[in-house]
């Protein structure tokens, strides 16, 4: 009996295995399938066309690495919850190619999937899809109804269309983060926060259960002055005045009461578009245009990713006798280690910085950072690398992004010039340390914790608690990190000392602020900050190239076998959690991923000694 029950236990372990491979080499067969029909399909623009840019997915500075096998088996057995990602230079670069492309008439942009994107990222697209309309081109905005990030590319348009039943949501920017102290004092746990800055507001969640008026006072000022830009560049397009936007629930209200509650007329009305069309109206316009494709439906157009793919097909390669200027991203939380695209790791970025620095042909660095910060530790040995560039007598140009503060402030410091869009959210210099302990929460269910150890430092633990004497031992050493951070800015901009902790405390700041203060160079894109390391390197003619990680001999086969562009279509997008119940579970798993990660200090909270820069209120929600 025993014998035949362990040989079944065998045969049934041995089926699923075969199973698993059978399915993995049934994955793997269809990605090749799919990637060569995909190789060999010819990519036809037709004469005359439209370029539809139908961007489907939140604009990144860089795109998050995915295995491609783990894509591949979320497609197989089920969604995947990773919304999609859309890299802003690929839409640049598409928008300056057709506008010298004498096949592409014009450009719809269809934004109905697009979902995200911050101010600098945004106007990066719209500088682009003003050249194409400099060259003669028109461009159409045509949507069933138009977000606050969609709406600011379609103002770029010409003409803006909608359909009858649809409606704006233009409602400004703001900041709600969730707090939770009632229900940490609910579950007893105890909250041991370390911290220096007046405005360090990381740890607010978990000691209070609003924000401090501190805390309103600094973000209610960048919040404003980022609205202020939004309104300006918007109204400057269209046909009103920056007080067009409602800004009060009364003057929305008024207004909407003269169209009888209609948002698509109060769109018409207020000029935020020009006319109302269906699809297949404007479809009709476009055909009136260009004419119809070959099976005389649509108007002859080329979607954004073919478009992409077309010019793509023929990738040229970095010339190895010519002066070069090294980009190296820096997007993502920082922590420590070694991580992919999409974060930035100690480790892996300071690899990168390392890679350009021994490059002879690379006489010049930008490092562009998209960062709200991270680990203390992982944040120096990248700025470590920084100072090694240099040392060597390259010059070093940090760009900041839509955000650079806290850690990832702490990276570009020291570089040689520090550039920034005017919408950059900065700043936020401050330092902080979290721990949680279970030790009431654990008396309640009747577990204790009790034994010896060969000092008083071991005593202390999650299940435990801390003593009040290590606490202050902690507390020094966030202080210490402080004057460390101070200390550092202080020499690297050459800045009072005492002045730099004026404007730190852990207070956010837009980049024209920054630029007054001192902690910042210059406002511009990152291609001005390119041209000014160029410049810096005295550089005449040189080839600018992003400074890649290298692939294990795995992921080069998978990625050859699946293809880059089949991984990022396997990743749908985020859908929109607009239910009270996963509204609440969502809160709850929040608070829970929070306790998580203060109590085991992994993945995302990894810093070795437990001390961050972190900016938690740089996000901006539209």
């Amino acid at each position: 009996m025993i014998a035949k029950l362990f040989k079944g236990i065998w045969h049934a372990l041995n089926f699923s295995r075969r199973l698993l491979v059978n399915l993995v080499f049934v994955v793997l067969i269809v990605g090749v399938v799919v990637a060569m029909m995909s190789s060999e399909e010819e990519i036809l623009v037709p004469q005359d066309s439209v370029l539809r840019l139908n961007l489907s997915g939140m604009l990144v500075e860089q795109l998050t690495y995915v295995d491609p096998v783990d894509a591949a088996f979320d497609d197989a057995f089920g969604p995947s919850d990773k919304p999609m990602e859309v890299l802003v230079d690929d839409v640049v670069k598409v928008i300056n190619k057709a506008t010298h492309d004498d096949r592409i008439k014009a450009i719809h942009l269809d934004l109905k999937s697009l979902y995200h994107g911050h101010l600098d990222k945004l106007r990066d697209i719209t500088s682009a899809l003003d050249a194409f309309k400099e060259a003669g081109k028109p461009v159409y905005a045509h949507g069933p109804y138009f977000t606050q990030t969609q709406y600011y590319l379609a103002s770029a348009a010409n003409e803006i269309s909608m359909h009858p039943y649809g409606g704006l949501s233009i409602k400004g920017f703001g900041t709600y983060p969730m707090y939770f102290k009632d229900a940490l004092d609910k579950l007893q746990i105890t909250q041991h926060i370390f911290r220096v800055g007046t405005y360090k507001s990381a740890v607010e969640p978990f000691i209070r259960n609003d924000m401090s008026d501190a805390a309103k006072e600094a973000n209610k000022l960048w919040l404003n002055s980022l609205w202020a830009q939004y309104k300006e560049d918007v109204a400057t397009r269209r046909p009103f005045d920056t007080d067009n936007f409602d800004e009060t629930l009364t003057q929305l209200g008024e207004k909407m009461s003269t169209v009888a509650g209609d948002s698509a007329q109060f769109a018409v009305k207020y000029g935020w578009v020009d006319s109302l069309k269906t699809d297949q109206q404007f479809n009709d316009k476009l055909v009136e245009l260009v004419g119809a494709d070959a099976k005389g439906n649509k108007y002859k157009q080329v979607k954004f990713k073919e478009y992409l793919a077309s010019i793509s097909n023929f990738p040229t390669q970095p010339n190895p006798f010519t002066d070069k200027v090294a980009v190296v991203v820096a997007k993502g939380q920082i922590v420590d280690g070694k991580r992919k695209a999409g974060m930035i790791g100690g480790d892996s970025t300071a690899a990168l910085l390392r890679k350009a620095r021994l490059d002879n042909n690379v006489k010049a660095v930008v490092l562009r950072i998209d960062s709200g910060g991270g680990s203390m530790f992982a944040s120096e040995q990248i700025r470590n690398e920084v100072l090694a560039i240099k040392a060597a007598g390259k010059p070093i140009v940090a760009s900041m992004g839509s955000v650079a503060a806290s850690g990832g402030y702490w990276i570009a410091a020291s570089a040689n010039e520090i550039w920034a869009s005017p919408s950059t959210i900065t700043g936020s210099i401050g330092i902080f340390g979290t721990i949680f302990t279970f030790e009431n929460s654990l008396k309640e269910l009747g577990v204790y914790s009790d034994g010896v150890a060969t000092t008083e430092l071991k005593s202390s633990s999650i299940s435990r608690g801390i003593d009040p004497q290590y606490a202050d031992i902690i507390q020094m050493g966030v202080e210490d990190a402080y004057d460390k951070f101070l200390s550092m800015i202080s020499e690297a901009r050459n800045l009072n000392k005492a002045d730099v902790n004026e404007v730190a405390q852990g207070r956010v700041w837009l980049a024209p602020q920054a630029l007054e203060f001192g902690l910042i160079d210059k406002l511009g894109t990152k291609e001005e900050a390119i041209k000014s390391a160029a410049a810096l390197a005295s550089l005449e003619h040189y080839e600018v190239f992003t400074v890649e990680q290298t692939l294990s001999e795995k992921e080069q086969l998978m990625q050859q076998i699946l293809g880059a562009e089949l991984v990022q279509s396997l990743l749908p997008r985020a859908t929109q959690q607009d239910t009270l119940q996963k509204v609440t579970q969502q809160s709850i798993n929040q608070l829970i991923n929070k306790v998580q990660q203060s109590a085991n200090m992994i993945e995302l909270y990894n810093d070795p000694n437990s001390i961050y820069s972190l900016c938690t209120m740089c996000d901006v929600s539209q």
